[in-house]
């Protein structure tokens, strides 16, 4: 049985990325492109009180991809993975989520840091990032053995 789960963006991203080939990748890859999340004026009001927070989960559609695959290899492993394990555009339902860094807002306009998708591209919702997990409590899965392999070569 099909469900449709109907969804109208709420804003959408501004930044230099034209082209997925500019956004880093790969083990070690830095986000640290800046830009606006350009909210629409009938959502301003629902971005009261978020200048409090110093980060911010970005629900998003990767609106330039068609189809999935339920396989792939990342360039960070020459292994394919399940989708599901992986940041891969090619989902079955082409969401992406991102966590960002609250620089300021301006008005409907929401100045972050750590930016990895494309210009254009729309916002689903977004919400503070809070996380109640200690950092040695998390298990980086694949990609932990992935990095490990690929320093363990860098220093041979």
């Amino acid at each position: 049985m099909e469900i449709l789960f109907p969804m109208q963006p709420i804003g959408y991203v501004q930044n230099a990325y034209t082209d997925a080939g500019q956004i880093p990748k790969g083990c070690g890859a830095q986000h640290k492109a800046e830009g606006v999340l350009q909210i629409l004026p009938e959502y301003e009001q629902g971005l009261t009180d978020i200048e409090g927070y110093s980060h911010l989960y970005v629900i998003w559609v990767f609106d330039r991809v068609e189809g999935f695959d339920l396989l792939w290899t990342p360039p960070t492993d020459n292994r394919p993975h399940g989708v599901f394990s992986t940041r891969s555009p090619r989902r079955p339902n082409r969401l992406g989520l991102t966590v960002v860094e609250l620089i300021k807002r301006e008005g409907n306009g929401l100045h972050v840091r750590g930016l990895d998708m494309l210009d254009g591209t729309p916002i689903l919702d977004i919400k503070p990032y809070l996380s109640s997990i200690p950092q040695d409590d998390l298990r980086r899965g694949w990609l932990g053995e992935a990095e490990k392999r690929a320093n363990e070569s860098g220093k041979a």
